[in-house]
């Protein structure tokens, strides 16, 4: 007999229990691609949670060239709305994952081990990763005592069962990664209850700059959530649990705003520079990120690849699901006992994050002029050439979202590139699409036709690409041959098959 893909992997074992629905509204602004999800639970007051900080990871052992490092995916019961409890997905059963803190061109392994009754793909965003490392979405990692014999019906996937051990080599420049969940047709339920967290790469040229360090570097995770009436994540699964219900098809947007896992968080600082590393670890929600009040402004030092040449100035931050943000803000402009406010001004100025200023203090940190050697690359002639159409449509006999007219399927390369020459791609999109490229970074080289926008600055892996739009990236991809992917980051696209293959040799 034949098995399809969604029937193989929920006899592995799915994603739990079916939840229930909440209907949705038109609070969702136009600027954001998905429904609302309204929560049953009764939602906490903001700013009485001190924003958490995910532990760093520590290493089992180290040698010459390699830290080692276990991790348990498991299920676990956290308070995430006061007087409630959530069950989560977490690595070590966290909500984020623990964070990994490592050094450029110093190797991580790590074994990650799954105590979970659902398949599970780790997939390091934004790392320059050979093939069996990378999250194929079909490299299953499966529970113990599964048997093996549906998936022998599926080809282009390898499959553990209990652990399997992902290897990192760390060959980039020092920036902010993440790591999630990438099961095929199940990313978006599996990162929603919690398999996702933070990759730091550090490297001399960066130790060398006078940024704010320690307790004055924050990484500032944001995913929003929606809760029901006993502290359960509430996720619109279709009527036979095995994949997002049509409805929310468009993305699933969530009524809570988590940041590091806590709603609405407040944090004390000093009147002092801050370095925030900021990742929308949301599903399909967009931000666009200001301060309610006073001087405050976003230094923008970095993006997802890293360190840019120059900083820049933002007075907002508008950021797509997957990117990341590296800023410097002074909060030396507040007075001690001053509040500030971090909200979203794509949905009504609504709350994210507050600040209390609570004391001066002395501050020997600086934004240089100069941060990187990085340098933008001229835009090449006679290189190849390549479009990437994503729209909705029929995707595998089901209504939902292609690329180049096709849903994914693991069996098709839909192109073979040659490493070590640059090459011009154009994304092309219906509605907003965030496009993640995996393997290598690239650069925008225009935006509808004009220059690149004021948040493409940088080495991006992901691009953010609003309704009827072109833009044109230049990239080129290095060391690794394999199988990579490129897909849309609205995780309810990729589920539903907004993701194509192509063969690097």
């Amino acid at each position: 007999m034949n098995m399809s893909r969604r029937g193989f992997l929920a006899v592995a074992g799915g994603t739990g229990a079916a939840v229930t629905l909440t209907s949705c509204g038109s609070e969702a602004k136009p600027a954001q691609a998905g429904e609302l999800l309204r929560s049953k639970a009764p939602l906490p007051e903001p700013f009485k949670v001190p924003l958490p900080i995910p532990p760093v990871k520590k290493p089992v052992r180290t040698d010459a060239t390699t830290d080692y490092y276990r991790v348990v995916q498991r299920k676990a019961m956290v308070e995430i709305l006061p007087g409630l409890k959530t069950e989560v997905m977490g690595y070590d059963g966290l909500l984020p994952g623990p964070t990994f803190d490592v050094r450029s061109g110093r190797a991580t392994v790590v074994e990650q081990v799954t105590e979970l009754d659902a398949p599970t793909v780790v997939h390091l965003h934004g790392g320059h990763t050979p093939a069996p490392s990378d999250g194929w979405p079909l490299d299953l990692l499966m529970p113990t005592g599964h048997q093996h014999e549906g998936h022998q019906m599926m080809s282009g996937g390898d499959m553990k069962t209990g652990s399997r051990t992902y290897t990192y080599p760390n060959t980039q420049r020092a920036g902010m990664l993440w790591y999630h969940d990438h099961t095929m047709d199940y990313t978006a339920p599996q990162v929603y209850r919690g398999l996702f967290g933070v990759h730091i790469i550090r490297d001399d040229e960066e130790d060398r700059l006078p940024l704010p360090k320690g307790d004055r570097e924050l990484p500032l995770v944001i995913a929003d959530r929606a809760f029901d009436t006993n502290g359960a994540f509430l996720y619109p699964l279709d009527s036979d649990g095995m994949g997002v219900e049509q409805k929310y098809m468009e993305g699933v947007i969530g009524d809570v705003t988590l940041v590091n896992g806590a709603p609405w968080p407040v944090h004390e600082v000093d009147a002092v520079r801050y370095r925030l590393r900021i990742l929308n670890a949301s599903n399909a929600r967009r931000y666009e990120l200001a301060f309610d009040k006073g001087p405050a402004t976003f230094v923008q030092i970095g993006s997802d690849g890293g360190l840019l040449d120059a900083p820049i100035e933002h007075k907002t931050l508008v950021i797509a699901p997957a990117e990341r943000f590296d800023v410097v803000v002074d909060f030396s402009q507040y007075q001690p006992g001053d509040e500030v406010t971090l909200v979203n001004k794509l949905d009504n100025n609504a709350n994210v994050l507050r600040f209390k200023v609570a004391r001066k203090a002395n501050d020997d940190s600086s934004i240089p002029a100069k941060l990187s050697s990085y340098a933008v690359l001229p835009k090449p002639s006679g290189v190849v050439r390549r479009e990437w159409r994503f729209r909705r449509g029929t995707a595998n006999g089901h209504q939902g979202w292609t690329i180049n007219g096709r849903g994914f399927d693991p069996k098709v390369m839909q192109a073979q590139v040659k490493l070590d020459q640059y090459e011009i791609w154009s994304f092309i999109t219906d509605v907003h699409h965030p496009v993640h490229v995996h393997l290598s970074p690239f650069q925008v080289l225009s935006r509808g036709g004009k220059k690149p926008g004021a948040y493409d600055h940088g080495w991006k892996d992901t691009v953010d690409i609003r309704p009827a739009e072109v833009v044109e990236v230049l990239i080129k991809f290095t060391a690794h041959k394999g199988k990579y992917l490129i897909h849309c980051h609205n995780l309810e696209h990729e589920d539903m098959a907004m993701m194509a293959a192509f063969e690097t040799i």
